[in-house]
Protein backbone atom coordinates (compact mmCIF):
# COMPACT_ATOMS: atom_id res chain seq x y z
CA UNK A 1 0.00 0.00 0.00
CA UNK A 2 2.91 2.48 0.59
CA UNK A 3 4.05 1.69 -2.67
CA UNK A 4 0.88 2.47 -4.36
CA UNK A 5 0.26 5.82 -2.90
CA UNK A 6 3.97 7.24 -3.54
CA UNK A 7 2.66 6.78 -7.26
CA UNK A 8 -0.62 7.89 -6.24
CA UNK A 9 1.15 11.42 -5.02
CA UNK A 10 3.21 11.19 -7.80
CA UNK A 11 0.28 11.61 -10.33
CA UNK A 12 -1.41 14.22 -8.37
CA UNK A 13 1.34 16.79 -8.13
CA UNK A 14 2.17 17.21 -11.85
CA UNK A 15 -1.50 17.49 -12.23
CA UNK A 16 -1.92 19.83 -9.78
CA UNK A 17 1.19 21.81 -11.27
CA UNK A 18 -0.52 21.64 -15.09
CA UNK A 19 -3.85 23.03 -13.57
CA UNK A 20 -1.93 26.14 -11.18
CA UNK A 21 -0.63 27.27 -14.98
CA UNK A 22 -3.00 27.06 -17.15
CA UNK A 23 -4.50 29.61 -14.57
CA UNK A 24 -1.66 32.08 -15.47
CA UNK A 25 -2.95 32.82 -19.54
CA UNK A 26 -6.21 33.98 -18.23
CA UNK A 27 -5.09 36.91 -16.52
CA UNK A 28 -3.04 38.32 -20.05
CA UNK A 29 -5.98 39.87 -21.70
CA UNK A 30 -6.45 42.34 -18.46
CA UNK A 31 -3.90 44.76 -19.57
CA UNK A 32 -5.39 45.39 -22.95
CA UNK A 33 -8.56 47.60 -21.87
CA UNK A 34 -6.44 50.30 -20.15
CA UNK A 35 -5.23 51.18 -23.72
CA UNK A 36 -9.01 52.41 -24.40
CA UNK A 37 -11.22 55.35 -22.81
CA UNK A 38 -13.44 52.94 -21.94
CA UNK A 39 -13.39 52.19 -17.88
CA UNK A 40 -11.64 49.20 -16.55
CA UNK A 41 -14.06 47.44 -13.78
CA UNK A 42 -15.60 44.86 -15.88
CA UNK A 43 -12.13 43.18 -17.52
CA UNK A 44 -10.61 43.74 -13.33
CA UNK A 45 -13.22 41.73 -12.16
CA UNK A 46 -13.49 38.69 -14.69
CA UNK A 47 -9.84 37.59 -13.40
CA UNK A 48 -10.73 37.55 -9.82
CA UNK A 49 -12.94 34.45 -9.72
CA UNK A 50 -9.65 32.53 -12.36
CA UNK A 51 -7.51 33.44 -9.86
CA UNK A 52 -9.46 32.52 -6.76
CA UNK A 53 -9.89 29.08 -8.72
CA UNK A 54 -6.55 27.74 -9.29
CA UNK A 55 -5.47 27.63 -5.44
CA UNK A 56 -8.58 24.94 -4.86
CA UNK A 57 -6.68 21.79 -7.02
CA UNK A 58 -3.38 22.68 -5.38
CA UNK A 59 -4.86 21.95 -1.75
CA UNK A 60 -6.55 18.43 -2.92
CA UNK A 61 -2.86 16.48 -2.01
CA UNK A 62 -2.71 17.23 1.18
CA UNK A 63 -5.90 14.77 1.87
CA UNK A 64 -3.71 11.71 0.67
CA UNK A 65 -0.20 12.99 2.27
CA UNK A 66 -1.86 13.02 5.32
CA UNK A 67 -3.23 9.72 4.79
CA UNK A 68 0.49 8.19 3.99
CA UNK A 69 1.24 7.40 7.49
CA UNK A 70 -1.27 4.52 8.16
CA UNK A 71 1.32 2.29 6.92
CA UNK A 72 3.17 2.51 10.30
CA UNK A 73 1.31 -0.20 12.25
CA UNK A 74 1.89 -2.91 9.46
CA UNK A 75 5.99 -3.74 11.29
CA UNK A 76 4.76 -6.18 14.10
CA UNK A 77 4.03 -9.11 11.60
CA UNK A 78 8.18 -9.43 10.76
CA UNK A 79 8.64 -9.31 14.86
CA UNK A 80 6.26 -11.93 15.15
CA UNK A 81 8.35 -14.13 12.35
CA UNK A 82 11.74 -13.05 13.98
CA UNK A 83 10.99 -15.84 17.14
CA UNK A 84 13.65 -18.25 17.29
CA UNK A 85 12.99 -22.11 17.33
CA UNK A 86 13.33 -24.46 20.04
CA UNK A 87 16.65 -25.98 19.93
CA UNK A 88 17.47 -29.68 20.06
CA UNK A 89 20.20 -30.59 22.22
CA UNK A 90 22.21 -33.82 20.78
CA UNK A 91 21.99 -36.99 22.32
CA UNK A 92 25.18 -37.97 24.61
CA UNK A 93 27.73 -40.34 23.40
CA UNK A 94 30.18 -41.65 25.66
CA UNK A 95 28.75 -40.32 28.81
CA UNK A 96 30.02 -41.52 32.13
CA UNK A 97 27.24 -42.96 34.24
CA UNK A 98 27.24 -45.24 37.22
CA UNK A 99 24.62 -48.17 36.50
CA UNK A 100 22.44 -49.20 40.11
CA UNK A 101 21.39 -52.50 40.26
CA UNK A 102 17.93 -53.08 39.91
CA UNK A 103 15.55 -56.28 40.87
CA UNK A 104 14.75 -57.23 37.33
CA UNK A 105 12.56 -60.43 36.33
CA UNK A 106 14.71 -62.21 33.47
CA UNK A 107 14.67 -64.94 30.95
CA UNK A 108 17.42 -66.41 28.91
CA UNK A 109 17.84 -66.91 25.20
CA UNK A 110 20.00 -67.72 22.00
CA UNK A 111 19.62 -66.06 18.67
CA UNK A 112 21.07 -65.60 15.26
CA UNK A 113 22.37 -62.31 14.16
CA UNK A 114 19.38 -62.95 10.79
CA UNK A 115 16.32 -62.91 13.08
CA UNK A 116 18.00 -61.22 16.48
CA UNK A 117 15.09 -58.81 16.80
CA UNK A 118 12.72 -60.94 16.06
CA UNK A 119 13.89 -63.55 18.98
CA UNK A 120 14.29 -60.18 21.28
CA UNK A 121 10.44 -59.06 20.73
CA UNK A 122 9.38 -63.23 21.52
CA UNK A 123 11.71 -62.83 24.80
CA UNK A 124 9.82 -59.93 25.79
CA UNK A 125 6.46 -61.00 24.92
CA UNK A 126 7.02 -64.18 27.18
CA UNK A 127 7.83 -61.66 30.12
CA UNK A 128 5.15 -59.55 29.32
CA UNK A 129 2.57 -62.34 29.53
CA UNK A 130 3.83 -63.65 32.72
CA UNK A 131 3.66 -60.00 34.42
CA UNK A 132 0.05 -59.11 32.60
CA UNK A 133 -1.45 -62.34 34.00
CA UNK A 134 -0.29 -61.57 37.53
CA UNK A 135 -1.44 -57.89 37.29
CA UNK A 136 2.46 -56.45 38.14
CA UNK A 137 3.71 -53.51 36.55
CA UNK A 138 6.90 -52.95 35.13
CA UNK A 139 9.38 -50.77 37.24
CA UNK A 140 11.27 -49.25 34.65
CA UNK A 141 12.45 -49.58 30.87
CA UNK A 142 12.91 -53.16 29.54
CA UNK A 143 16.51 -54.34 29.03
CA UNK A 144 18.88 -56.90 26.78
CA UNK A 145 21.71 -57.99 28.47
CA UNK A 146 24.19 -59.32 26.11
CA UNK A 147 26.25 -62.25 27.85
CA UNK A 148 28.23 -63.52 25.10
CA UNK A 149 28.91 -63.56 21.19
CA UNK A 150 30.65 -64.46 17.84
CA UNK A 151 30.08 -64.50 14.21
CA UNK A 152 26.95 -66.51 14.38
CA UNK A 153 24.52 -65.45 16.70
CA UNK A 154 25.00 -64.63 20.67
CA UNK A 155 23.10 -65.27 24.55
CA UNK A 156 21.43 -62.84 26.20
CA UNK A 157 19.28 -62.03 28.73
CA UNK A 158 16.18 -59.97 28.20
CA UNK A 159 15.17 -58.06 31.90
CA UNK A 160 12.52 -55.99 32.99
CA UNK A 161 12.43 -54.37 36.35
CA UNK A 162 9.72 -55.16 38.64
CA UNK A 163 8.82 -54.38 42.40
CA UNK A 164 7.48 -57.37 43.73
CA UNK A 165 8.36 -61.14 42.85
CA UNK A 166 6.31 -63.07 39.78
CA UNK A 167 4.97 -66.69 40.39
CA UNK A 168 5.03 -69.68 38.49
CA UNK A 169 7.81 -68.96 36.50
CA UNK A 170 9.34 -70.90 33.55
CA UNK A 171 12.81 -73.19 33.66
CA UNK A 172 14.12 -70.36 31.46
CA UNK A 173 12.76 -67.11 33.45
CA UNK A 174 14.00 -66.15 37.03
CA UNK A 175 14.43 -63.56 39.33
CA UNK A 176 17.79 -61.16 39.78
CA UNK A 177 19.61 -57.92 39.34
CA UNK A 178 20.64 -56.06 36.63
CA UNK A 179 23.75 -54.77 36.03
CA UNK A 180 25.63 -52.61 38.01
CA UNK A 181 28.92 -49.84 38.00
CA UNK A 182 30.39 -47.68 35.68
CA UNK A 183 29.83 -47.21 32.59
CA UNK A 184 29.22 -45.28 29.31
CA UNK A 185 26.26 -44.18 27.76
CA UNK A 186 25.39 -44.13 24.07
CA UNK A 187 22.25 -43.48 22.05
CA UNK A 188 20.87 -45.01 19.28
CA UNK A 189 18.05 -43.91 17.30
CA UNK A 190 16.11 -46.59 14.29
CA UNK A 191 16.10 -49.12 13.73
CA UNK A 192 17.70 -52.74 15.15
CA UNK A 193 19.13 -53.41 12.15
CA UNK A 194 21.38 -49.95 11.89
CA UNK A 195 22.65 -50.78 15.53
CA UNK A 196 25.80 -51.74 13.69
CA UNK A 197 26.68 -48.42 12.78
CA UNK A 198 26.28 -47.86 16.57
CA UNK A 199 28.24 -49.90 17.65
CA UNK A 200 31.44 -49.39 15.09
CA UNK A 201 31.13 -45.55 16.96
CA UNK A 202 31.53 -47.45 20.06
CA UNK A 203 34.58 -49.64 19.44
CA UNK A 204 36.38 -46.03 17.84
CA UNK A 205 35.41 -44.08 20.75
CA UNK A 206 36.81 -46.65 23.09
CA UNK A 207 40.05 -46.94 21.19
CA UNK A 208 40.44 -43.55 20.96
CA UNK A 209 39.99 -43.06 24.73
CA UNK A 210 42.03 -45.72 25.59
CA UNK A 211 38.96 -47.41 27.52
CA UNK A 212 38.70 -50.91 28.32
CA UNK A 213 35.28 -52.25 28.15
CA UNK A 214 34.01 -55.29 29.82
CA UNK A 215 32.51 -58.80 27.88
CA UNK A 216 29.50 -57.68 28.12
CA UNK A 217 26.93 -54.15 27.19
CA UNK A 218 23.56 -53.31 27.83
CA UNK A 219 20.40 -52.34 25.51
CA UNK A 220 18.06 -50.20 27.76
CA UNK A 221 14.83 -49.46 25.54
CA UNK A 222 13.52 -46.13 26.12
CA UNK A 223 10.43 -46.88 23.02
CA UNK A 224 8.34 -50.32 24.00
CA UNK A 225 9.76 -52.61 21.35
CA UNK A 226 6.48 -54.15 21.43
CA UNK A 227 4.31 -51.12 20.00
CA UNK A 228 7.10 -49.18 18.48
CA UNK A 229 7.78 -49.18 14.71
CA UNK A 230 11.56 -50.74 14.19
CA UNK A 231 12.88 -47.61 12.69
CA UNK A 232 11.22 -45.35 15.33
CA UNK A 233 13.43 -46.90 18.46
CA UNK A 234 15.45 -45.54 20.87
CA UNK A 235 17.97 -47.35 22.46
CA UNK A 236 20.59 -46.61 25.58
CA UNK A 237 23.48 -48.53 24.88
CA UNK A 238 25.53 -48.87 28.62
CA UNK A 239 29.28 -50.43 27.78
CA UNK A 240 30.24 -51.63 31.18
CA UNK A 241 34.02 -50.95 32.17
CA UNK A 242 36.57 -52.58 33.64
Amino acid sequence: MTGFRRLALAALIPAAMSIGLSGAPAQTPSPAPPASASPSPAPSAAPAPAASASPAPAASPSPAASASPSPAPTPPSPAAAATPAPVQTADPFGLETTLEARKVVMVKGTANWDSAFDTLIDAFKALNTLLDKQGIKQAGNPMIVYTSTDDTGFTFLAEIPVDQDPKNLSKDMSIGKSPEGRALKFVHRGSYDNMDNTYEAITNHLDDKKLEAKDTFIEEYLTDPLKTAEDKLVINVFVPLK
